[in-house]
């Protein structure tokens, strides 16, 4: 089975997390994704006629040192679940791998395919729901049923200290995360917004619209907003005090 590349090719994923990946991309416990996912990689789109499509469950990617988890809602059909590496093959990936680059999370500002010279440093990536959905739309069994893969992950990511949320899907998952992880959710529940910041005991979370052209072909979310956001995850990784927190 093919191996996604490592966050640095001279230091490659510590062996619990390469045993994690191989038994995630082996995952087969939600009927409906498996069948949708399958069927989009023989169909496949025209203009990736020529792609042999990863077709699987597509694991997390970047640096195993990272203080900063980017969590997004689930592989796009024709991006990540072509691919096999996470935003990568996709408009919201284009957006979100430049912002990247211009903070310093990525050495390029694009993600074609998973060979494609790509590193990250600080930065991990991952999706809530692994495999790709049919509308791009999880249920709630689905991404109840996916979170033991994005807890095991987490707890392999030693200096994690910021999760930022692609959207509110992933800020209900980020939520769920930490308390997963040992951080229970506090009362009242911390709502959802581009900017908005949540203190945790461990983990800070941090939210941004997410990176689709819905978002970024309106305006909604520009590139100095999304930005601004990785910047901010950057300080609150190096220690700075959640806004509004006591």
């Amino acid at each position: 089975m093919p191996r996604l590349p490592a966050a640095d090719a001279a230091a490659p994923f510590p062996p619990e997390l390469a045993r994690l990946e191989d038994e995630m991309v082996r995952c087969r416990r939600c009927p409906r994704l498996v069948e949708w996912r399958e069927q989009v990689a023989r169909e496949k789109r025209a203009a990736f006629r020529d792609w042999d499509y990863w077709g699987r469950p597509v694991p997390g990617f970047g640096d195993p040192d990272a203080r900063v988890l980017l969590l997004g809602l689930a592989p796009a059909a024709h991006g990540a679940n072509r691919t096999g590496r996470v935003f990568t093959g996709d408009r919201s990936g284009d957006f979100l791998f430049a912002s990247l680059h211009r903070t310093g999370f990525a050495n390029r500002p694009a993600a074609v395919s998973i060979d494609d010279g790509l590193r990250l440093a600080d930065c991990f990536i991952a999706a809530a729901v692994r495999c790709a959905p049919p509308a791009n739309r999880p249920t709630p069994e689905e991404r109840d049923t996916c979170a033991p893969w994005l807890e095991a992950e987490a707890r392999e990511l030693g200096a994690l200290r910021v999760i930022v949320c692609l959207g509110a899907f992933a800020w209900d998952a980020g939520l769920r995360l930490r308390a997963a992880l040992g951080d229970p959710t506090p009362r009242p529940r911390p709502r959802f917004g581009h900017g908005a910041e949540a203190a945790g005991a461990r983990l800070a979370l941090l939210g941004t619209y997410h990176p689709s052209q819905q978002n970024t072909f309106t305006g909604k979310l520009t590139p100095a907003m999304l930005d601004a956001v990785f910047t901010r995850a950057r300080q609150l990784a190096a220690g700075a005090p959640v806004r509004g927190a006591a």
